[in-house]
């Protein structure tokens, strides 16, 4: 199985920006613990905060990967262009959030992306991404 993990704006600060709502962790870190448990799974990592270069990763992914696991970051709140981009691709794409959004900011509750992915994980910090990948192996 190849999933490939895309993440947003700012996610490349996970570790020391806000650590009280994103932890103290850094996602380059966990990233080598997804891939030690792991093993069977081939996992391909970006992240960018420029909104095109995630679209541009969603539609390669797709030719390549079996699925994607999306943070979008802030990106979720305000591009149509990443909702359309997941539209558009043939494989099954979970997105994820470290917080949960609902607890938060108003704005935060609205998702231009949740409509278009077979799943949404938030709420439970970089475990967010393990649930996701399990959901791979059980269910997609």
């Amino acid at each position: 199985m190849k999933i490939s993990i895309i993440n947003g704006p700012n996610l490349n600060l996970v570790g020391t920006r806000e650590p009280g709502i994103y932890g103290s962790e850094t996602f380059e870190h966990f990233f080598q613990k997804l891939r030690k448990k792991y093993e069977t799974i081939d996992f391909d990592y970006f992240q960018s905060n420029v909104e095109g270069e995630l679209i541009n990763e969603i539609q390669q992914s797709a030719k390549h990967m079996d699925g994607i696991i999306l943070n979008a970051g802030g990106y979720t709140h305000t591009s149509v262009a990443i909702g359309d981009a997941i539209a558009a691709v043939k494989i099954p794409v979970v997105e994820v959030h470290i917080s949960n959004v609902e607890a938060r900011e108003e704005f935060r509750k609205l998702s231009h992306i949740s409509a278009k992915c077979v799943g949404t994980i938030s709420g439970f910090g970089l475990q967010s991404y393990l649930l996701a990948v399990e959901s791979f192996i059980k269910h997609i």
